[in-house]
């Protein structure tokens, strides 16, 4: 019996091995194709600070960054820092957004952040993961990326696109965005994180979309699996 469990393990290592193999292999072609589709990439949330770039992404949850553009392209002329939306105040926070989604929910958060900003960091955005997290409507992926577009502190921003897509590339066994974030880390350099999360955004609005593609017809997926025949379903985050 001993035997056979140590025979089993070692059947599991080598099939890990193999696995992990497969999985480099995948991550150097997606990245290659990456870049050269991608050799320069857009930030698609526009700001004109910091500060500004962190309402942005605030707003974008469960909203297009199209929306939010055509929203803050409004607002950021004349109210830009903390301080401008503390004396604006929630009501009319409420209406100078309302066109976008839960936009109430959106506002108290705004206005409390920016009151705590104000008070705590002297209007200033914190740099730390951890300090970012306690601010009220910002979990981690908001943080990510304000870590990785604001600061350039190397970050991997994982949202349920991103999670879709390495599902499809086979480079995360697709439990949920924290397993997907973790899983990326490890499988692509630090010094790629910044530009890469972009550029698989990009990817995926433009080729490998939700409703589209379905793991066979892009040129990411032809390239990972060019045998894959039928369509794959993707687990939810």
């Amino acid at each position: 019996m001993a035997y056979e469990q140590k025979v089993r393990a070692l059947l599991n290592e080598r099939f890990n091995e193999f696995q992990i193999m497969n999985e480099i292999q995948r991550a150097k072609k997606i990245l290659n194709i990456l870049n050269k589709t991608y050799p320069k990439i857009e930030v698609p949330l526009k700001s004109r600070n910091i500060f500004t770039l962190l309402i942005s992404v605030l707003l974008s949850a469960q909203c297009t960054d199209v929306n939010v553009n055509n929203v803050t392209k409004n607002i950021y002329p004349k109210y830009n820092k903390p301080s401008h939306f503390v004396k604006l105040g929630r009501k009319k926070i409420e209406r100078l957004i309302k066109r976008i989604g839960i936009f109430r929910v959106k506002a108290k958060s705004i206005f409390f952040l920016s009151k705590i900003l104000v008070k705590k960091y002297k209007g200033k955005v914190p740099r730390t993961f951890e300090e970012l997290e306690q601010l009220p409507g910002v979990g981690h992926k908001t943080a990510s990326v304000v870590m990785s577009q604001g600061f350039g502190f190397p970050a991997f921003p994982v949202d349920t696109h991103i999670h879709r897509l390495a599902q499809r590339w086979g480079i995360t066994n697709g439990k949920n965005v924290i397993q997907t974030e973790k899983d990326l880390k490890e499988i692509f350099p630090k010094k790629y994180w910044n530009k890469l999360h972009l550029q698989i955004i990009w990817y995926g609005r433009e080729y490998c979309k939700a409703r589209d593609c379905f793991g066979i017809t892009c040129k990411i997926c032809k390239s990972c699996y060019p045998n894959r025949k039928k369509p794959i379903k993707t687990k939810k985050a």
